[in-house]
């Protein structure tokens, strides 16, 4: 059996198509977000953490002879392929007000924190304005009402197609309802937010969305 000494996203990426499983089947294997798994396939050089390698190491120590001889032969760099996969993928981005206030969560990356809008993945034949509010009230507790969408982008990080919806506050306390990709969720005053998203990061039309709010 070939011993994996540091997994990275790109080992991990064929350890996925060594089971033949897509990136949500994938992640509900491993029992962590879809968006980890569009992470290894946008940036293969990344080292998860410590925990996400010992539970990589679980996996494919358990899988059968099939599996892994099927990883050591994807694994062969004459047979490695760039997998396009995380381009198709799609993300709804809400971006949620309340009065003079917008909704950041915290993400957990692997080496580092950084605030975003909630964020969830599109299935195909999904509408990106139902799981903007679906994610959102997952992830942070509050219920919220599409006001209109702002329009997409390939993202500049992930490589995924992001769509970003503008919200308005219906209910509920914001609370971190997804500890593992989350360490926070708050309400940011509109002043404020460029210093927990650099302005560059921002796609412009939020910004001009948030100056006429």
């Amino acid at each position: 059996m070939e011993i994996v000494q540091t997994w990275t996203g790109r080992t991990a990426c064929v350890l996925q198509a060594a089971l033949r499983l897509t990136n949500e089947q994938f992640a509900e294997h491993l029992g962590i977000s879809t968006r980890t798994i569009v992470r290894w396939h946008a940036r293969p050089d990344l080292a998860p953490r410590t925990e996400m390698q010992q539970l990589l190491d679980t996996t494919y120590e358990k899988a059968g002879d099939a599996v892994r001889r099927r990883f050591e032969l994807l694994s062969r760099p004459a047979t490695v392929e760039p997998t396009p996969q995380a381009q198709a993928l799609r993300v709804a981005i809400a971006v949620v007000l309340r009065g003079d206030e917008v909704l950041l969560v915290c993400r957990r990356g692997d080496d580092s924190l950084s605030w975003q809008f909630p964020a969830g993945m599109c299935k195909p034949g999904a509408a990106v304005t139902s799981v903007a509010v679906q994610e959102t009230h997952a992830e942070t507790g509050v219920h919220c009402a599409v006001r209109e969408e702002l329009g997409s982008r390939v993202h500049p990080k992930t490589g995924v197609l992001a769509h970003y919806v503008l919200c308005d506050y219906l209910a509920g306390e914001a609370t971190n309802r997804d500890a593992v990709e989350n360490t926070d969720v708050t309400w940011v005053p509109l002043a404020a937010l460029t210093r927990f998203i650099p302005t560059e990061n921002i796609f412009p039309p939020i910004l001009s969305a948030l100056e006429a709010a």
